[in-house]
Parts: structure tokens; sequence; C-alpha cells
């Protein structure tokens, strides 16, 4: 079963998608940070989850979802976009949609086939961005929209999309019913 959870910032996204999984591998995209704020966010991540999960901290995620059996909890796909854009400079292109966006579109798409392809238990964390205004910023838009987009892609190859507001969860698809 693979299970997308969206929702907005301390919606209870994490908390929700971690009480799915028994026991699981937690595939975590942020990168560490000089950051005392970031890092505490992390530390009550790491407190919450029971001791015999696994931690693989890593932007590969393709490679992680080929090499890892077992369920997994993938958290999250905003942080896995973020990185992605910086890796490939997509923040100081002055002409969007210019330059990077071919090396973009293999990376997402090998992200979502491997999502796709996952045989045991996957659940996936994103930011819902849609609720928003539209950012004044290039860069707010840029993030906005591509996530947005490939949200829409990954729920597409999930059996459950899952919106947490407020701590509670919505089901929004259920592919089995």
């Amino acid at each position: 079963m693979k299970t997308l959870v969206t929702g907005g910032v301390r919606s209870g996204k994490s908390t929700y998608a971690e009480g799915l999984l028994v026991d699981a591998t937690y595939v975590a995209t942020g990168a560490p940070r000089d950051d005392a704020d970031w890092q505490e966010r992390v530390r009550l991540h790491q407190e919450r989850r029971p001791a015999s999960w696994r931690t693989l901290e890593t932007l590969d995620v393709p490679s992680a979802l080929t090499a890892t059996t077992g369920p997994i909890l993938l958290d999250d796909v905003g942080n896995w976009l973020s990185r992605t854009l910086d890796a490939l400079d997509a923040w100081i292109d002055e002409t969007p949609r210019r330059g990077w966006q071919t090396a973009y579109r293999g990376a997402s798409e090998s992200l979502v086939d491997a999502i796709a392809n996952y045989e045991d238990d996957l659940v996936i964390v994103t930011n819902e961005v849609g609720f928003g205004l539209v950012s004044p910023y290039a860069s707010g838009r840029l993030f906005a929209d591509e996530l947005g987009r490939l949200n829409q892609r990954i729920a597409t190859a999930c059996d459950e999309v899952v919106l947490v507001v407020a701590g509670c969860p919505l089901v929004i698809k259920d592919a089995h019913r």
C-alpha cells in the first residue's frame, strides 16, 4: 500500500504518517543545517520515532527505494524538491523554465517511478502548497508550482491520499473502497 500524506506546516502530517507504520525505514530528505530551529525540528521528529526504526538521510530517494525492503516512511517531498532545485541552481535562473528543467524532469520522473514500483508499504509526506497566496517572489512561485505538480504525479502512483488539517486526517483518495 502506498499512502501520500499532505498538509500544511505543523498540521500533524508527519505524526499521522508515523502512526501508519509499526516498523519502518525512515528516509529523511532534509539536509543538515546550521540553524537551531531546524535542528530542534529534526530532534523532535527523531524522538517521536520508535528506536527500532532505521534512519536513512539521502537526497537520492530512488536509489534508497531500490535498495531497501520493508515499510518505508519518506519525509518529505518538499525538502527533496528544495534540495534538488538547489543542486540544479534553479533558484538563480532569471528566465524561469530554462536550463535546469531537463535534469529536474529526469530526477522527478525517477522519484515518481521509484514510488510507483516500490513493492512494500510506503508512506510519503509532503507539503500542501495550494491553499495560500501566489508568492511575490519567483523562487516561491517556482517551489509551489513544482511541488504542486509533483504532488499530483505522486498521488496518481499512490493507493491512498490523506490531507491532514489541524491534526485531523481526511482521506482524499482510497483506491480500496
